[in-house]
């Protein structure tokens, strides 16, 4: 009985990490805007990785871009393939969920197919992601030199402002430490 209270234990463990491991990667196929628009929860303003950045970035610009008519077309199928991405990891997330809440269920949880399961999702979540960056590249390989300024300078807005906050983190972890006497 001890023995199956630990195993269960550590299983739990493994299944947090591995859905904590798995979610985390999900987050960066954010689709751009909800039903608030782009900036509204779950859009621009959410979180997302390196892969989502250029469409959130040039999302967020768009009013000052200007888009011409192909610019819009192009704009519109970066945004359905965002949105595919992020419908297909949490797709992909389900999958893995249910596999672990599958092999929990048993006596003994096979945690191998759990990890297979999250190891091909992750590869599936990693392809569909950069199917939606080129879309918005390929977009951004269309802009003009003024429309191109603008994504710059939005991006070097938002590299200012990671680095400020990272900066405050810093130091309020550095006013712990002195704080707690470490």
């Amino acid at each position: 009985m001890t023995f199956q209270r630990t195993f269960r234990g550590i299983a739990g463990v493994a299944a947090i990490a591995l859905t904590m491991a798995f979610g985390s990667g999900s987050a960066l196929a954010q689709p751009l805007g909800g039903p608030q628009g782009p900036g509204g929860p779950g859009g621009i303003g959410g979180h997302g990785g390196a892969d989502a950045m250029v469409g959130h970035l040039i999302a967020e610009a768009k009013a000052e871009l200007k888009l011409n008519t192909m610019q819009q077309v192009m704009f519109d199928t970066a945004v359905a393939k965002s949105r595919l991405a992020h419908e297909n990891a949490r797709s992909l997330h389900s999958k893995v969920r249910d596999t672990l809440q599958t092999e929990l269920a048993k006596p003994e949880p096979n945690l191998a197919a759990v990890a297979a399961a999250a190891d091909a999702a992750a590869e599936d979540g990693r392809v569909a992601r950069k199917a939606s960056r080129d879309e918005w590249l390929a977009l951004y390989g269309q802009f003009s030199p003024e429309q191109k300024a603008v994504v710059r300078d939005l991006l070097q807005k938002r590299l200012s402002q990671g680095e400020t906050f990272r900066q405050r983190m810093l130091d309020h972890v550095r006013q712990f430490m002195n704080g707690a006497g470490g």
